[in-house]
C-alpha cells in the first residue's frame, strides 16, 4: 500500500513544530515548512540544521541521513506553499481564534482533498474545523515534547471526521515511529484530560500550606516511581500553558477539581511561568535551565529534637508488618515482632527469613548481614512484651475499630514518653490517638509497599502530636534510609489525596466509552513516562482497596468531583478486585 501523506506542510516552527517536520522528514516525506515571516523561517531552519547536527554528533542519526533528512525539507513564510501539501499539521499558539483565522486561509488555499490537523493540547477541534468548508478533513494530532523521543501521539477525531482519514493518520504516526492511540474531541483529550487535574491539586495542595513544594514532589516520585514531582513538572511544562489548558477542561466539565488553582493565575500575574522564564513553584539558575537554586533544607523543626529510640515493637503478622519489621532489623533496631499468637509471630518472622535470603541471592545483603539482622528480630505472641520498647509501630488491618482496640490496648502497656504510630493509609491518626490517653505521643508513620524497597516515609502529625514526637519519627527515617515527607492528618495524606483521584478519572473516562483501556494505558505511560497506567495500577491495588481509599476522600473532602466512579462500584460488588481474583479491569486468569 502507499503510504499516507506522501508531502506534509508543517505551519508554526516553534520547539514542537520543529519537533513534528523533523519526525516527517526523518520518515522519507518531504516537509514544507511554513512559518510567520522571512526572519522566523531563517531562525527555524537554523534549529533544525543545529539539531540535527547534534544528532549526529550524539550518533541518533548518520551524516548520509541528515543530508537526505535536510535535502526532504524546506522552510519559508509563504502560507501558499501549503496547497503543495497532501496534510497540513499546524503548530501555532494556543490560542483558538488564531487557530480559526489559520484554519480558514488554509481552506481557501488548498485543494479539496488536502488533511487539516491541529496541535492543540486542549482546545476544541471541532470549533477549529468548523472554520473550514471540510470538517470531515480535519482532525487533532497531538504529538508530545520533545518528539524525538517521545512516542505517543494522541489523534483526535470529531463526530464529522471522516474514518478513513483518522486510519491514514494513525498509519502516518506508525510510519514515524510512534504509538497512536485514538481518542475523541474534549479538552485535554486522553494525557492532558488526566494529568492536569492531578497538577492542579499539587498546586492547590501547596497553596493551602498543606506540605511543602519539596514534600509534594518527593512524595509523588517516590511513592509513584514517577519521573518527575507535579510542582517541578508544572514549571516544565509552563505554568501559563498549564492554566490555559485547565480553563479548557473547566469550560467544557464544569467540574471544580478542573477550575486552575488561584496560585496559578498569581503566578502567571506575576510572570512566573517556571523554568522558562526562570521562576515558578522553583527557581532556576537563569530562564530555560533545569538547575534549581532555592532548594529547601533540612524539614525538621529547628531547636527540636527527637526522644531517643533504643528498641521497636511493631503490631501485626502481614506483609506490611514483616517489611517494617525488617527495615528496622537490617539498620541495627532490636525488634520485638508481635502478633496475636505466638505461632503468627513465628510465620511472620519465618517470611522475613525467606525476604533476606532472597536479598543475599541478588548480592544485596551478605549472609552475616542476613544472620544479624534476624538475630535482632524477636516474635511474640502477647502485646504485653511491648511494655518497655521506645517506639511502636501498629501495622494491623486497614479497620477504624481494629486500630483504635489496639490503641488502648498500647497505652495501657507501653511505658510513658513511648512514641506510638500508626501505618495507615487512609484512616484520620487522630481517631487512633484519641483511644489513647497520650494523643500527643500519637503520630501516623505511613510506609509504602514494599516497605524494603520504597524509600517513601509520609510522617503525619495531628493537632495534638507533640513536636518532639514527630521529629523523633522524621530522624529515625533518616536512620534507617528512608525519605520522610511531612503532612497533616487529613484523607489521602500527599500520595494517595493525589493519586486516586486520577484513577478514578481514568475509570470515568473509561465508563464514558471515551478511550480503551489499553489506550489510556498507553497513552500515560507513553505521554507521562509513568511506570504503570492507570488499569494496570488499579488492578495491582486492588479495586475494592481503590474504592475504600476514594470513598473515605468524598467524605472527608464532599466534593463532587471525587465520588467513586459508578464503574468501579459495579466491579468490586462482583468481585472482580484485580490480580488477587484474576480478574479486573482485565482479565488475568487468562495471561
Amino acid at each position: 500500500m502507499e503510504r499516507p501523506f506522501p508531502t506534509v506542510a508543517v505551519v508554526g516552527l516553534g520547539t514542537m513544530g520543529t519537533g513534528v517536520a523533523v519526525a516527517v522528514a526523518r520518515s522519507g516525506r518531504r516537509v514544507i515548512g511554513i512559518e510567520a515571516d522571512e526572519k522566523s523561517a531563517a531562525r527555524a531552519l537554523a534549529r533544525i540544521e543545529e539539531s540535527t547536527a547534534h544528532a549526529v554528533a550524539r550518533e541518533r542519526l548518520t551524516a548520509e541521513e541528515r543530508a537526505g533528512l535536510l535535502g526532504r525539507l524546506t522552510v519559508g513564510h509563504a502560507l501558499d506553499a501549503a496547497a503543495e501539501a497532501d496534510l497540513v499539521i499546524e503548530e501555532v499558539p494556543e490560542q483558538l481564534e488564531l487557530k480559526r483565522e489559520l484554519f480558514a486561509e488554509l481552506d481557501r488555499i488548498c485543494p479539496a482533498g488536502t488533511v487539516f490537523a491541529t496541535g492543540t493540547t486542549a482546545l476544541s477541534v471541532t470549533r477549529i474545523a468548523a472554520a473550514t468548508a471540510r470538517p470531515d478533513r480535519v482532525l487533532g494530532l497531538h504529538f508530545f515534547n520533545p518528539v524525538h523521543t517521545m512516542k505517543l501521539v494522541e489523534v483526535v477525531r470529531t463526530v464529522l471526521t471522516a474514518p478513513q482519514v483518522a486510519e491514514d493518520a494513525a498509519a502516518l504516526a506508525r510510519d514515524l515511529g510512534k504509538e497512536p492511540v485514538a481518542a475523541g474531541d474534549r479538552a485535554g483529550f486522553v494525557v492532558n484530560g488526566l494529568l492536569f487535574a492531578y497538577l492542579n491539586q499539587a498546586a492547590a495542595m501547596y497553596e493551602s500550606k498543606y506540605a511543602t513544594r519539596e514534600d509534594i514532589d518527593a512524595a509523588m516520585r517516590l511513592g509513584c516511581g514517577l519521573p518527575m514531582g507535579p510542582l517541578a513538572l508544572l514549571d516544565l511544562i509552563g505554568v501559563d500553558t498549564a492554566r490555559t489548558v485547565l480553563e479548557a477542561m473547566y469550560e467544557q466539565s464544569r467540574d471544580r477539581l478542573h477550575a486552575p488553582a488561584p496560585i496559578l493565575g498569581q503566578l502567571v500575574s506575576a510572570g512566573l511561568l517556571g523554568r522558562k522564564t526562570g521562576r515558578g513553584f522553583y527557581t532556576y539558575e537563569a530562564p530555560g535551565s533545569s538547575r534549581v537554586v532555592d532548594t529547601a533544607t533540612d524539614p525538621a523543626r529547628p531547636g527540636v529534637t527527637g526522644r531517643e529510640v533504643r528498641s521497636i515493637g511493631v503490631c501485626g503478622s502481614g506483609t506490611m508488618a514483616t517489611g517494617i519489621v525488617e527495615v528496622f532489623a537490617k539498620a541495627g533496631y532490636p525488634v520485638l515482632l508481635a502478633a496475636r499468637s505466638l505461632e503468627k509471630a513465628e510465620r511472620a518472622k519465618a517470611q522475613l527469613a525467606k525476604s533476606l535470603e532472597r536479598s543475599v541471592a541478588r548480592g544485596r545483603l551478605t549472609e552475616e548481614q542476613r544472620d544479624a539482622a534476624l538475630g535482632l528480630v524477636t516474635p511474640v505472641g502477647q502485646y504485653g512484651e511491648l511494655a518497655d520498647v521506645d517506639l511502636v509501630v501498629e501495622a494491623v488491618a486497614e479497620d477504624l475499630g481494629v486500630k483504635r482496640e489496639l490503641f488502648t490496648a498500647l497505652d495501657a502497656i507501653v511505658k510513658p514518653g513511648a512514641v506510638l504510630a500508626t501505618t495507615t493509609s487512609s484512616l484520620p491518626v487522630v481517631a487512633c490517638a484519641s483511644a489513647t490517653r497520650r494523643p500527643q505521643d500519637v503520630v501516623g508513620m505511613h510506609f509504602f509497599n514494599p516497605a524494603p524497597a520504597m524509600r517513601l516515609v509520609e510522617v503525619v502529625s495531628t493537632v495534638l502530636t507533640a513536636p518532639d514526637v514527630t521529629a523523633t519519627v522524621l530522624e529515625l527515617c533518616a536512620k534507617v534510609r528512608k525519605h520522610p515527607v511531612e503532612c497533616g492528618d487529613r484523607a489521602g495524606f500527599i500520595v494517595n489525596a493525589l493519586l486516586f483521584p486520577y484513577l478514578n478519572d481514568a475509570v470515568r473516562m473509561l465508563q464514558e466509552h471515551y478511550a480503551t483501556v489499553d489506550d489510556i494505558d498507553t497513552a500515560m505511560k507513553l505521554g507521562c513516562g509513568y511506570p504503570m497506567g492507570p488499569f494496570e495500577l488499579l488492578d495491582v491495588v486492588g479495586l475494592d482497596v481503590s474504592l475504600t481509599i476514594e470513598q473515605v476522600l468524598h467524605q472527608e473532602f464532599r466534593e463532587p468531583g471525587l465520588a467513586a466512579a459508578p464503574l468501579l462500584e459495579h466491579l468490586v460488588a462482583a468481585g472482580c478486585l484485580g490480580r488477587k481474583t484474576g480478574r479486573g479491569f482485565r482479565d488475568h486468569a487468562r495471561r
